[in-house]
Order: C-alpha cells, then structure tokens, then sequence
C-alpha cells in the first residue's frame, strides 16, 4: 500500500501470484533455485508440493482410520493447522527481528528437512500400480470420474463459488482496515489471528460434535453463515465487531472444509482420491485467482462495499448446489463406468 498509494489493483495483485504456483502446479511439479530469488522460490515449493501432498494425506486417512473416526480425525488435524497458522507468524517475526532474515531464512531450511525426516515415519504403501499409465490419461480418468458423479460436479460448483467469493475479498483485507475502519496498516494482523482462532476453534468443535452433524445441514449452514458474516464486515464501522464477524466466519469455514474433506476420504476410492482433488482443486484455486484478479479492478470502478456484496452473493449461490451433494445414501459411481445410484435419478 505505501509503494503503490494504496492501489487496490496492486495490492490484489499479491494474491494473484500467490496462488498462481497453486493452480499451474495442482498436478505437475517444477522448481529451480536463485540466489536472494530463494525466497520467492520457497514459497513456489511450498505450494507445489501441498498439491502432491494433500492428495496423498487423504489416502493416508483413507488407509488407516476407521470410517466412524474418519471426520474427528479430519476436524483435529484441522485444528493443529490453525494453530501452527497462529503460532507460526509470531515465532517468524520474532526470529527475524531478533537474528535477522537469514537466520529465518535457515530455520525454514531446517524446518523443511524435518517434515521429510517425519515422513519417512508414515506407513510405508504397499500397493502398486496396475498399470503404466500416461499423465494425461490419468488426467482423463479423473475428469470421467468426476463427470459420472453429479455430486462430485456439485461440490466442483460449490469450490468454484467459494473461491470466487474468497478471491474477491481476501486481497482486501487491508482495505477493510485502513478505508472502512480508519486504522492504521498494523491492525491486519488481528484480524488474520481472528481468523486462525476461528478455524483452531472451529476444529474443535467439529472433532467434539462430528458423530451428531448432518453433512448437509451443516454445509448449507456454513456457507449462509459465511456469507453473513462477509456482509457483516463491511457494514461493521467497530474494530471488535469486524474481528467477530471474522471470527465467526473462520469457525463457518472450518466446518465446510471437514464435511468436504470427510466426503472426500469415504465416498471415492483409494487410488482414485489424488486424481478427483487433481480435478477438483483447480476450480477453487483458479476461482480464487479470478476474483483475486477482478478484486482491484471492481474496487476502483465502484467501491470496496459492492465488493463485499458481490463476494457475499456468489456465497449464496453456492447453496444451490450444495442441496444436490448427497453425503448419506449416495455411492460414487465406479471407475468401470458402471452406473451408479445417483446416475440414475440424474
């Protein structure tokens, strides 16, 4: 903002490159290395390989936790990410004023070589490929998987709508602080630990509660509250009730991503779950750098509240897909082509 004289465009932008390593990289992997370059590069590698290891880590869940204890395990992992979110920024900040940027710059080294001594302790994976298949037609296979499945197209809507709505409001943030609030630049952190306490909270209660939720319900409940609650940022003019709003909506969001991670790990196959978030994915994240790129653009011609309104009613929109994914009774059609009960009331 103090380079570009609060540009909104320019701060959008920011975003945009963020997630731009996360969609051209959902599926295929690159990496190459500079010198002060290194830090661009780390945060390249950092989305590339979440892509190849969200996949994997559902079928890890899928492999070894039991059906009944699949959404606990789900809501509990959820939880220890927020907190790391939380804790994370202040242990960063700390060490960089205190040692300086290279000192940080090795604790990330060695935090990366950590992880992968960590992994080498997962169960190793026994099974093996059927078959030498090509990218492509794995690719393939995942789309035709998608496609048989009008509940996987629906929850592909649902991503698409919500990373619209996110993408729109989510480099803006700092907007809502200085612009609608009249605080200074500094206050975002607050609002960005609100927003973590959400999800770590949010988390705990879905691992507490998770044998008592109706998939559905709480899928169409937490997209209806988040919508209200982005319409409740930008109508608020008080900085404690921004930060609730923010809040409330992490807590909302939190419980979607457990019911869709949890339908992700039971309903479809082991060995087809990284080609289905292969496909799925992208929408939401290719969503996500649409709006983020339309965010400064819609701002300057109109306003940072039309913004808001337009964000909260790509939201709503999502509901009427959401009413369509059957979480209960429906069985993901077979990778054979074989049809399945829901192809048949399609």
């Amino acid at each position: 903002m103090n380079q570009t004289q609060g540009s909104p465009i320019a701060v959008s932008l920011i975003t945009v490159l963020e997630y731009a390593p996360i969609f051209v990289f959902s599926i295929i992997g690159v990496l190459s290395s500079g010198y002060w370059q290194i830090l661009y590069v780390a945060t390249l590698a950092s989305s590339i390989v979440s892509q190849f290891s969200q996949p994997s880590s559902l079928k890890i869940v899928k492999r070894n936790i039991k059906g009944e204890q699949v959404q606990s395990a789900i809501a509990i992992t959820q939880s220890a990410q927020s907190l790391f979110l939380i804790i994370g920024p202040i242990v960063g900040t700390f060490i960089y004023t205190v040692m300086g940027i290279m000192a940080s710059m090795y604790v990330l080294l060695m935090l990366f070589v950590f992880s992968a001594i960590l992994l080498t302790f997962l169960p190793k994976d026994s099974s093996k490929r059927e078959a030498e298949t090509s990218l492509l037609a794995e690719m393939k296979e995942g789309w035709e998987y998608v496609g048989r499945s009008r509940s996987l197209k629906m929850l592909g809507l649902v991503f698409f709508c919500v990373g619209l709505s996110a993408g729109l409001i989510n480099p803006l943030g700092i907007f809502l602080i200085t612009e609608r609030l009249g605080l200074e630049q500094t206050f975002l952190q607050f609002l960005s630990g609100a927003s973590g306490l959400g999800l770590l909270i949010g988390g705990g209660i879905a691992a507490a509660v998770s044998g008592k939720l109706n998939h559905t319900t709480v899928l169409l409940a937490g997209v209806v509250c988040l919508a209200v609650t982005t319409m409740g940022e930008i109508l608020s003019n008080q900085f404690w009730l921004t930060l609730g709003m923010g809040f409330l909506g992490s807590i909302s969001l939190a419980f979607i991503n457990i019911v869709i991670s949890t339908y992700m790990v039971t309903r479809i196959d082991e060995h087809l779950i990284g080609r289905v978030n292969g496909t799925i994915t992208p929408l939401f994240i290719g969503a996500m750098l649409l709006g983020s790129s339309m965010a400064g653009v819609i701002m300057n011609q109109t306003s940072l509240f039309i913004v808001y309104i337009i964000s909260a009613s790509i939201m709503i929109l999502s509901i009427v897909p959401g009413m369509r994914i059957q979480f209960q009774d429906e069985q993901i059609a077979a990778i054979n082509g074989n049809s399945s009960k829901e192809d048949v009331c399609t």
